[in-house]
C-alpha cells in the first residue's frame, strides 16, 4: 500500500508543478489568471464507514482552481488596448459562440469590426441609433465607422448678452442715425455668429445692437449681408426687432415685423437664408437648402445693466462635414468619435459580462472562458453598472501572477516531490530486507 501512497503523492507534485510551471509561462500573458492546484486526502472505506485507526491511502487533486484577483493595469497608447478594473470579462462572439476574456488586447479588422488580436472573434457591444443613442439590451458586433459625419443646419442660436444701460441713445429721427451696417456710428455694438446650411456651408449671421431709447432697443439681423427674408437691405431697408426691458434690467418682451405682440418666450426668428431665392417657400443658398423652420435666436438670456455690452460665446448646433479624426473610450465603454467640425458622436458601448460563479468558467485557451453549468448563465451590462468594472482605455491588465510566491512553490514541488520518491525508495528497501530474511 505504502507504493500506491507514494506514487499519489508523486502524481500529486507532478501535478503542483504543472500549475506551477504554466504560471511562471504566463507570466508576462495579458488577462491571465493564476492556477491553484487543490488536494484532497484519499481513505478506503466500507458501507460502514472507514475505522478509527484507518490510514490514508494517499492523496488525488481535487480542482484546478484559478485566482480572478486583479492583475496590474499598465499604460500602452492604443486606445484600442482596454482593461478592466474591477469585475467582468469581455465578451467575443466568433461565428455565434461566445467566450469571455479579461485580455484587452483589440484591434479593428478590415470591415472596421473591433477584434481579439487575432482577429478571430468580434468583440460585442451596444450599437446606437441615427441620433447617436446607445441601445442598450442588444449585443452586437461593435464597429468603427469611418464615414463622414453628415452636415447639420442651423436651427437654433442661443448666448448670453448684456446690453450697457448707460450707452448713448441712437436717435433715429436723424437722417444721418439711421442703422447702416457700413458706419460703425449708426449701432452700438456688432455680434457675429457662423451658422450652417443643410450641405454644411458656412455663412456669417451678423446682429447690430442699437440703443434707440430709455430701456429699449433695436435688433438688426443680417445673413451673409442680407435681411432675413433674402431682400438687400440698402435696396429695401434694414427689418429691426425691438427688445424692451423693464427698470431692473429685465428683458420684458421682443417684437418683430412678423410678431406685432410681444412672444411669451423673447427669440428672435430669422426665417430665411441669405444670398438665395425662394423655392416653394424654402429658402436655397448656393444650391443648399436651409432649414426650412428658419433660426430661433435665444435672446431671454439678454440683460440691461451698467456694464460693458458683451456677448458670451454663442452656442448653435449646426455644424459642416465632418472627418473622422480619433477615437476615445471612457470609463463606461462609451465609444465616441471625435471628428474635424468639433463634433463628437458616440459610435457604440462595450458591454461587460458577469458571472455568478467565476470559478465555474471553463478555459479554453487564448486567455479565453466558455460558460458552463456550473457557472450560470452571464448577466451584461454597461460597465460602471452595478458591481462591474470600469473601462481603462490606452492601457492593458497584466498577469495576476507572483513570479515569487510562484517560484517558492517550485521550490515546494520540487521537495514534496522528493519526498514521496524517498517514501517509495523506502518501502523498497523494506520489501528487500523482507526478501532476503525469507
Amino acid at each position: 500500500m505504502s507504493f500506491n501512497i507514494g506514487l499519489s503523492g508523486l502524481y500529486a507534485a507532478n501535478k503542483q508543478l504543472d500549475v506551477t510551471g504554466n504560471n511562471i509561462a504566463n507570466v508576462a500573458t495579458t488577462g491571465f489568471k493564476s492556477s491553484r492546484a487543490e488536494f484532497e486526502d484519499v481513505y478506503s472505506a466500507t458501507k460502514l464507514g472507514s475505522g478509527s485507526k484507518t490510514v490514508g491511502s494517499g492523496v488525488r487533486l481535487a480542482n484546478v482552481a484559478q485566482q480572478f484577483t486583479q492583475g496590474d493595469i499598465n499604460n500602452t497608447g492604443n486606445v484600442l488596448d482596454m482593461g478592466i478594473n474591477g469585475s467582468g470579462f469581455f465578451v467575443l462572439n466568433d461565428s455565434g459562440s461566445l467566450s469571455y476574456t479579461r485580455s484587452g488586447t483589440f484591434k479593428v479588422d478590415k470591415e472596421g469590426y473591433v477584434t481579439n488580436s487575432d482577429g478571430s472573434a468580434r468583440l460585442q457591444g451596444y450599437g446606437v441609433d441615427a441620433n447617436g443613442k446607445i441601445q442598450n439590451g442588444i449585443l452586437t458586433d461593435l464597429r468603427i465607422d469611418t464615414s463622414n459625419l453628415a452636415p447639420k443646419s442651423t436651427s437654433v442660436v442661443s448666448s448670453t448678452i448684456n446690453l450697457n444701460s448707460t450707452a448713448p441713445v441712437i436717435d433715429q429721427a436723424v437722417v444721418t442715425n439711421l442703422f447702416d451696417p457700413t458706419k460703425t456710428e449708426t449701432f452700438t455694438k456688432q455680434f457675429s455668429t457662423p451658422v450652417f446650411d443643410s450641405q454644411g456651408n458656412q455663412h456669417q449671421m451678423d446682429q447690430y445692437m442699437v440703443k434707440t431709447g430709455a430701456n429699449t432697443w433695436d435688433t438688426y439681423t443680417l445673413i451673409d449681408g442680407r435681411n432675413p427674408d433674402g431682400s438687400d437691405p440698402k435696396v429695401t431697408g434694414p427689418v429691426p426687432s425691438t427688445m424692451v426691458f423693464d427698470t431692473s434690467g429685465k428683458l420684458v418682451s421682443v417684437t418683430t415685423p412678423a410678431t406685432p405682440t410681444p412672444i411669451v418666450s423673447p427669440d428672435l426668428k430669422v426665417t430665411g437664408w441669405v444670398p438665395g431665392t425662394v423655392t416653394d417657400g424654402v429658402w436655397t443658398a448656393n444650391g443648399a437648402a436651409a432649414n426650412p423652420d428658419g433660426v430661433t435666436i435665444s435672446m431671454s438670456n439678454t440683460t440691461q445693466f451698467n456694464a460693458d455690452t458683451a456677448r458670451s460665446i454663442p452656442a448653435q448646433n449646426g455644424y459642416a462635414t465632418g472627418q473622422i479624426t480619433n477615437l476615445t473610450i471612457d470609463g463606461s465603454g462609451v465609444m465616441l468619435a471625435n471628428f474635424s467640425n468639433y463634433q463628437t458622436k458616440p459610435i457604440g458601448q462595450i458591454s461587460l459580462a458577469s458571472f455568478t460563479n467565476e470559478q465555474g468558467l471553463q478555459a479554453v485557451g487564448g486567455t479565453s472562458w466558455k460558460e458552463t453549468y456550473s457557472s450560470g448563465i452571464p448577466g451584461y451590462d454597461a460597465p460602471e453598472t452595478g458591481t462591474l468594472g470600469q473601462i481603462r482605455s490606452n492601457a492593458l491588465e497584466e498577469s495576476n501572477v507572483n513570479l515569487t510566491s510562484e517560484l517558492v512553490d517550485l521550490i515546494k514541488a520540487q521537495s514534496n516531490y522528493q519526498a514521496n520518491a524517498k517514501t517509495i525508495s523506502t518501502q523498497s528497501t523494506i520489501m528487500q530486507t523482507i526478501i532476503q530474511m525469507a
